[in-house]
């Protein structure tokens, strides 16, 4: 790994960058590019899962492929060097084939320093001769410096013939979005093998789904072509339908869920309080709102009025949108909203927040809302739009829960769980009669918020729901 220290003028590093706030380390999901391969300032090179989203990376500069220093599906820390680029090909090999083994005098310059003592090979087909050899045929390189190279490859190989390490031409990259092209690996699917059925070409994970299932019919118990590349055979049995286990590695999203859920649940004393309340009237104002030609365009939906409702309750009880700086021993109330939404994804489990929520109008916050749904579905959530949330609803109703207690996001006060809402017999203006009803549940941070704020954040919630003209009355 010395090499590019020595020859720094021609080889430049790209290193792994923090392309979140404060992320320490990224899974390789893809390459792009192979060694040999010309790249151009911009050019996404790899794609990588951190621990908030999937991101692709432009490489920062021209040049042609050196090596690539990790394989797909390690995880590599900030920082490292993930790739090395030859930015001047072609220099060394003319500046230095006539004093091959003599002495130094008839190249003063720059040779002397790129080739010291050769280069120690770090990918097959890249050795190192004594005298200056080419590693890639291009150019018209002369034929007796093609030789050296081929001779040197060989002996790297262990083969008698050449080997040809690098494709002639670059490969085609098929067209899928991020959350398609990890259920691709998950499967041991490769989607230069299948066959787009979306617009302009686009791989769908019906398409991926197809290629797997024959090749699932083909092999009863087949290997999964992911586990090589993580695990030995041998160490890490392939999964069957007669294995009683299996065993998946925890890491990108579901790694940074599991330590932010530890940290959060022994760090902050979280305290859980529940209300049922009526929603009928709530629901009854979705429909207007639906009809409504101000609303035309957008998602109307009860996540939306319950979402206003919050927000009007932070605004009556400011003191819950705050956050403990453990470090300076102070507590941060925060004077905006960012509203995180908790969303199911391909990836697991995230939170984007719509930014300033507080400023937005009931069409607005509505938009934000499908823009963020949507977005966070097609896997293209940033890690910006992660960051910097202050409070957070969870709509555990979508899958017919009653309700539960939701364990704050790090750095955040509170947290409301929404429940299913369901026809229940209720008791409303002293008869029994069939309504729309729904249990809400708010945790919170008991070092920030004690019982009494909380209860009115609850309450106040609850009384908008119930009553939604309080929307006007109270915003």
């Amino acid at each position: 790994m010395t090499t590019m220290t020595q020859t720094s003028a021609r080889f430049r590093e790209f290193k792994m960058p923090d392309v979140g706030e404060g992320l320490t380390e990224a899974e390789i999901l893809k390459w792009f590019v192979q060694p040999g391969d010309t790249v151009t300032d911009g050019q996404v090179v790899c794609e990588v899962e951190t621990a908030k989203a999937a991101v692709e990376l432009p490489i920062p500069f021209d040049g042609v492929v050196h090596e690539l220093r990790f394989g797909e599906g390690t995880t590599v820390d900030v920082g490292q060097v993930i790739i090395t680029v030859d930015v001047a090909p072609g220099t060394p090999e003319e500046a230095a084939p006539a004093p091959a083994a003599s002495a130094a005098p008839a190249a003063p310059a720059a040779p002397a320093s790129d080739e010291p003592k050769g280069r120690t090979p770090v990918l097959v087909g890249y050795g190192v001769a004594e005298s200056s050899t080419k590693r890639r045929p291009r150019k018209g390189a002369a034929p007796e410096a093609a030789a050296v190279a081929a001779a040197v490859q060989a002996e790297l190989n262990g083969h008698g013939a050449p080997a040809a390490p690098e494709p002639e031409a670059p490969v085609t990259r098929p067209l899928a979005k991020p959350p398609v092209r990890k259920l691709a690996k998950d499967l041991g699917v490769d989607l230069a093998s299948v066959v787009p059925t979306g617009k302009d070409g686009i791989i769908t994970r019906e398409d991926v789904h197809a290629a797997a299932a024959p090749a699932e019919a083909a092999a009863p118990a087949p290997v999964p072509a992911a586990e090589p590349v993580t695990a030995e055979p041998s160490a890490a049995p392939a999964p069957s339908a007669s294995a009683r286990e299996t065993r998946i590695p925890i890491k990108g999203v579901r790694k940074a869920i599991a330590q932010a859920m530890v940290g959060s649940a022994f760090t902050a004393p979280h305290v859980t309080e529940f209300v049922t309340v009526d929603v009928t009237r709530t629901m009854k104002l979705v429909a207007e709102l639906k009809e409504d030609k101000d609303m035309a365009g957008v998602r109307v939906n009860p996540l939306l009025i319950i979402a206003k409702a919050l927000l009007v309750a932070i605004k009556r009880n400011p003191g819950v949108n705050a956050a403990w700086d453990e470090a300076n021993q102070e507590i941060v109330q925060k004077h905006y909203v960012n509203l995180g939404i908790a969303a199911a994804t391909p990836r697991g489990l995230i939170v984007p927040n719509i930014k300033d929520a507080h400023d937005k109008t009931l069409p607005q916050l509505a938009e934000a809302l499908g823009e963020l749904v949507a977005t966070a579905r097609d896997g293209k959530t940033s890690p910006a739009a992660m960051a910097g949330g202050t409070v957070t609803i969870t709509n555990v109703g979508v899958f017919g829960v009653d309700t539960g207690t939701p364990i704050l996001n790090p750095g955040e006060s509170a947290i409301l769980a929404v429940g299913a809402i369901k026809l229940q017999p209720w008791v409303h203006k002293g008869k029994v009669k069939p309504r729309q009803v729904t249990t809400l549940a708010l945790s919170f941070d008991h070092r920030l918020v004690d019982g009494e704020l909380g209860s009115k954040v609850l309450a106040d919630v609850a009384a908008i729901l119930e009553q939604p003209k309080r929307l006007i009355t109270w915003a």
